[in-house]
């Protein structure tokens, strides 16, 4: 039988959609309230491969990754998506998302992100979120794969994937070196 290791922890990370960078900054408040601080954030892109949005957060919508500084297990995936599900539902007026924030992760070999709908490659975690793997390390980047999001595949978010991981491997080392020896 083999020995059982404790998980490694991940890098957590907010792949926030908004229209309204005011609503974006009281989102991410609350959410750093729940998670801790940031160290990364990616440059504002632009939402433009569907319009499925529009109708409840207006034109001009746009994607923005927000990554936390300390790391976390996996585990806590399903509590971070549905406190991101109440973080949007707070905001929200008239019923209508004003933010929408797909929490995820990464680690050295894959992209995970959180959902509360079921499909063919999601694996159930709890309390009706699933795991979606959007991407694996391969060749120097995070290759998607044909589900994954659009946006996600057509490559905008390449060198921040990897500027993350970056980040990730140091804290990594740092959380190895710290390890006691079993």
């Amino acid at each position: 039988m083999a020995d059982i290791k404790p998980v490694q922890p991940v890098k957590y990370f907010i792949a926030s959609l908004y229209s309204s960078k005011e609503m974006l900054a009281k989102a991410m408040q609350v959410a750093k309230d729940h998670w801790g601080d940031t160290d990364y954030e990616s440059i504002d892109f632009p939402f433009d491969v569907t319009d499925y949005y529009e109708p409840e957060m207006g034109a001009g919508i746009n994607r923005k990754l927000i990554v936390f500084q300390t790391l976390y297990s996996p585990t806590l995936l399903v509590d971070m998506k549905l406190g991101c599900n109440t973080i949007e539902n707070e905001l929200a007026i008239d019923g209508k998302r004003l933010v929408n924030l797909d929490a995820g992760y990464l680690d050295h070999n894959k992209i995970i992100l959180a959902s509360a709908k079921d499909a063919g490659q999601k694996v159930y975690l709890d309390k009706g979120i699933y795991a979606d793997l959007a991407g694996r390390y391969k060749n120097g980047k995070y290759q998607p794969f044909e589900w994954s999001f659009p946006d996600f595949r057509d490559g905008r978010y390449d060198k921040d994937f990897i500027a993350i991981r970056k980040l990730y491997m140091k804290q990594l080392k740092v959380w190895r070196d710290s390890q006691p020896c079993l």
